[in-house]
């Protein structure tokens, strides 16, 4: 089995895109190929996340069959440990590569892409030189200040709120950690007590569909607005993965956090920094239908990927570790 792939990154958080070798799916939906993926194809997952051909912070993005009527596209986001709903850096770099590979014709000054997610209808937009622009699905704050019981530091306050995915999000000083300063490892560790923490403290639902109601990750932030400068950010999730982007679905939580806490306006811009130094836009942009009982936003998130190459990855029947490995 040959699978064909094209290599992207977004602000050092790669998207290796699967554009060709994948076996044909049955389910209609999306949410039915997300399904189909984990119990029929995950060993192809595996394969192209983990090592020798991935690595422990590998990300993708499977192109599949839209059936959302208004899309141009629909993908499969998938990392080391499983399946997302939504990836904010992913959809910027699949945003470019529909233009740029002509999968939706360029227009003169910005061309509209489309993106059906398993959250949700996603609108970008892709400027002429390359910069990306995405209207998320509604985001929306979940509970504010809910405590999480944790080994280390007892009992810790977050706030859950939703951008496509459920991230838990704390202020790093709280523990005694600096995102400028404080070792990724610390960081890391960090991130996933607080995680396993919440999750199994605070229940998770989402008012339409059940197989959303998890929580992705946690966000760990330096405190700060992101308005006279980028605030940083760090995103855990799947275990200990970092992302090296400043996460766009998060962003879009984020900014729904903002916006229930009166700590910005709709229209105002944020900018978010990530690990790397790299910087996504988040804005609210207006009111959104509700999600069952709970108030929700539309947020625009903005940034830019690069591409990085192209691949052809061989599965040898005969090989013993085909189907990828982890020493995590």
């Amino acid at each position: 089995m040959i699978l064909s792939t094209v290599e992207m990154h977004t602000g050092g958080e790669p998207t290796r895109i699967i554009v060709d070798g994948w076996p044909a799916f049955e389910a209609r939906t999306l949410l039915g190929k997300r399904r189909e993926a984990l119990e029929r194809f995950d060993h192809l997952r595996r394969g192209l996340m983990l090592e020798p051909r991935g690595h422990a912070g590998m990300y993708g993005a499977l192109l599949v069959e839209p059936d959302h009527p208004e899309a141009d596209l629909a993908v499969l986001f998938m990392h080391t440990e499983g399946y997302s709903t939504m990836c904010g850096h992913a959809t910027i770099a699949l945003a470019r590569w529909a233009v740029e590979s002509g999968r939706v014709k360029r227009q003169p000054d910005e061309t509209v892409v489309r993106l059906q997610c398993p959250c949700g209808l996603v609108i970008a937009r892709v400027a002429a030189d390359g910069v990306v622009r995405f209207e998320s699905v509604p985001s929306f704050a979940y509970v504010l200040d809910r405590i999480a019981p944790t080994a280390t530091w007892g009992p810790v306050a977050v706030d859950i709120a939703y951008g496509g995915a459920f991230y838990a999000f704390l202020d790093a000083g709280s523990i005694g950690l600096d995102l400028h300063r404080s070792p990724m490892r610390a960081i890391a560790d960090a991130g996933e007590e607080i995680s396993r923490a919440a999750a199994q403290a605070i229940p998770i639902e989402h008012p339409d569909e059940p197989d959303l109601a998890f929580l992705y990750g946690t966000i760990l932030t330096d405190g700060g607005g992101g308005g006279d400068k980028p605030s940083r950010n760090v995103c855990v999730f799947a275990g200990r993965q970092i992302d090296r982007s400043p996460t766009g679905s998060g962003v879009s939580a984020r900014m729904a956090l903002q916006l229930a806490r009166r700590q910005a306006k709709l229209g105002e811009q944020r900018r978010f920094e990530s690990c790397t130094g790299a910087v996504f836009t988040g804005r609210g942009l207006r009111p959104a239908a509700a999600v069952g009982s709970r108030k929700a936003v539309t947020v625009e998130v903005g940034g830019l990927a690069h591409f990085t190459g192209e691949s052809r990855f061989r599965l040898d029947p005969d090989d013993p570790l085909r189907e990828g490995f982890s020493l995590a």
